[in-house]
């Protein structure tokens, strides 16, 4: 199972993220686990420099902007090779 991450404080580009994210995860016909992070002390703990943040099983691959399904895509199979589709 992937571990995904949003982290932000639950504005609309974080809630965003979260659904382009769900929508490749469900194309994809992976099993991934969500998680947001919306704690100021939990998000400080990651290096990024503005929200939304989006973590893939434990490394941050995007922050600030929201990523295109394709770069989701590819993201998703770096991090786990399990992924062929």
């Amino acid at each position: 199972m992937v571990n995904i991450k949003i982290l932000g404080p639950g504005c609309a580009n974080c809630k965003r993220l979260e659904a382009v994210t769900r929508e490749v995860v469900e194309s994809l016909g992976i099993q991934a686990e969500f998680e947001k992070v919306t704690s100021h002390a939990e998000i400080m703990q990651y290096p990024i420099l503005a929200t939304p943040g989006l973590v893939i099983q434990g490394k941050v691959v995007s922050y600030g902007r929201i990523p295109s399904k394709i770069e989701i895509e590819k993201w998703l199979k770096e991090r786990d090779p399990q992924i062929h589709c």
